[in-house]
């Protein structure tokens, strides 16, 4: 085996075995035995296992995050014929990662590893989400105010959290959405998924802009607009 194939069995391998066992259950010696090669060769490629993980999460993410920059870059570069609509730029944000999320076991290791590692606080979980994920979140969130009108930067930030939250659920395919609707719903299929997602989003972040709210004040209970204040008689 070439150095370069059994670095990238060891990474293929740490990215299972991190998937199924988490950090701490996941250790060399199993690693090594998953992708075939001695114990030893993981220390001399990676040093630690905190490192190992490292480049194994930094191998997924780069790649879903230059695909998200390189959308951004059409969408508002000086080659795009007209400005991006919602719609365009929850393309750009979901899609690299949904489609990734589908793609085989890999996807489906990586999509948990992800989901685990973003929703702890501990010190290295903090650390590579804000080294891989909060730069390309920082330019989402400028987008988003761009593109919605009367977001302010505070409401922009709770609705990126918040839509990214529904991409890490709909990352894998679980099958759990043709479960839940007796088959008429595929969560295999990346454009179905995105096909509702993007709506879904969409929905939630014009309710959050300044237009959203004005129109839900100008509404009574239930969306209902109010019936306009009558004035009191003279007794």
């Amino acid at each position: 085996m070439s150095e370069q194939n059994a670095r990238r069995a060891i990474l293929d391998a740490a990215e299972r075995m991190f998937a199924v066992h988490g950090f701490e259950g996941a250790s060399m010696r199993h690693i090594a035995q998953e992708a075939g090669v001695a114990q030893a060769l993981l220390h001399y490629h990676f040093g630690t296992k905190e490192k190992l993980f490292e480049v194994m999460f930094s191998r997924r993410s780069d790649e879903i995050n230059r695909r998200r920059a390189q959308s951004l870059d059409r969408l508002f570069g000086p080659q795009a014929a007209n400005p991006p609509t919602l719609a365009e730029l929850l393309e750009a944000l979901f899609r690299p990662t949904v489609a990734f999320g589908h793609e085989g076991q890999a996807g489906n290791f990586f999509s948990r590893i992800l989901a685990t590692t973003a929703n702890a606080d501990d010190e290295r979980s903090c650390a590579l989400i804000s080294a891989h994920y909060d730069p390309i979140a920082q330019r989402f969130i400028d987008a988003l105010q761009q593109v919605v009108p009367g977001l302010d930067r505070g409401d922009a930030v709770w609705a990126y959290m918040f839509a990214i939250g529904v991409g890490m659920t709909m990352m894998a395919a679980t099958g759990r959405a043709g479960r839940l609707s007796d088959g008429a719903c595929d969560d295999r299929d990346v454009d179905a998924v995105m096909a509702h997602v993007v709506p879904f989003i969409s929905g939630g972040l014009m309710a959050m802009s300044q237009d959203g709210r004005a129109a839900k004040d100008a509404s009574g209970p239930a969306g209902k607009k109010r019936a306009p204040r009558q004035p009191r008689r003279k007794q």
